[in-house]
């Protein structure tokens, strides 16, 4: 009499990796660009006379000065029952330059948003520590993440790892969308959940060196975001 097969199945073969092809953000001093022309446009402009005319001429918002605008790639992804991650590119081919693990899992965002406009504030303090304070503002460590003006956690910052980077690769091509990826397998060979991800062009509008603003771009330019993300240093 035959004993019975006690051995597990294999697990599923291993699938080939994609050859990673993202390069290097080219923009970090271009990013600085902007803001420096419009210093040396500000500067030129204080040294004019002052004039008072005779009628009042209108006046920009807040009485504030314009500020710099940079149109980058954002992606929001995670498994359904996990956080959902932010991660900022340059463009759909370079590496990540901003990957957060947001305070709210993957398929509550995804409700949030089916319902309207979501608002979410990401706050962090200032550092006392003199050699912390030039630490620039979407360098910062940790923050505390209200979605809707409701407080829902903290989150952090980290490096993208080599999933994150994965993903980045498969979705080289997409430059806005949303969609599902299929399912990853265990280490036991049972499906895992699956990733669930959004790409958009986001409008960053640098307001000062402790205040930014992502605001994700409808496909028509017209209507208002369904999406902002607030970055302040409080």
């Amino acid at each position: 009499m035959e004993e019975p097969h006690s051995k597990l199945p294999p697990p599923p073969p291993t699938p080939p990796t994609t050859p990673l092809s993202l390069v290097k953000p080219s923009s970090k001093n271009n990013k600085k660009r902007p803001v420096k022309i419009f210093r040396a446009f500000r500067n030129v402009f204080r040294s004019f006379p002052i004039i008072t005319p005779a009628c009042k001429l209108p006046s920009l918002p807040g009485g504030r000065l314009p500020e710099a605008k940079i149109c980058v790639t954002g992606t929001l992804f995670g498994y359904r029952k996990d956080r959902v991650s932010l991660s900022i590119q340059e463009n759909p081919g370079t590496l990540p330059t901003l990957v957060i693990d947001l305070a709210m899992q993957t398929n509550a965002l995804q409700k949030e948003m089916s319902l309207g406009m979501v608002r979410i504030a990401l706050e962090c303090e200032k550092s006392h520590d003199s050699n912390k304070e030039k630490t620039k503002l979407l360098e910062e460590p940790c923050w505390t993440m209200f979605v809707n003006g409701k407080k829902s956690g903290y989150c952090a910052k980290r490096d993208a790892t080599e999933e994150d980077l994965h993903l980045m690769e498969v979705l080289k091509a997409v430059s806005m969308g949303a969609g599902v990826l299929p399912s990853k397998f265990d280490v036991e060979g049972h499906v895992d959940d699956e990733m669930a991800y959004m790409r958009a062009h986001f409008e960053r509008v640098v307001g000062s060196k402790d205040s930014e603003t992502l605001y994700m771009l409808s496909p028509d330019g017209n209507s208002e975001p369904e999406l902002s993300i607030f970055f302040v240093r409080i």
